[in-house]
């Protein structure tokens, strides 16, 4: 997919790929900047993000708040560390 830059810096996103990733008029998205690429990653809205962690509690594990945060921040963790290290093997 090529897209040309204005004369005002702006670029314009082909419908299709607006379409895929849910980028809307007015939507945010955040931009990555590489060592020779740009990456534009749509931002989520908090209402969007409602039972995202769901996948990490286990009933009956936890039996306080701060137990349930610390799993949960734990978990989170753990995944991000995998999705960086996959990213790094698929660099290679």
């Amino acid at each position: 997919m090529v897209a040309r830059v204005s004369n005002k810096g702006q670029i314009t996103l082909a419908a299709s790929a607006r379409r895929k990733l849910g980028i809307a008029p007015n939507s945010q998205v955040e931009v990555i900047l590489g060592e020779q690429e740009i990456t534009i990653r749509p931002l989520k809205r908090v209402s969007e993000l409602a039972g995202i962690l769901s996948r990490y509690a286990k009933p009956g594990d936890a039996e306080d708040w701060d137990t349930i945060r610390e799993q949960t921040e734990k978990a989170v963790a753990e995944e991000v560390v995998r999705a960086h290290a996959r990213r790094i093997r698929r660099r290679r």
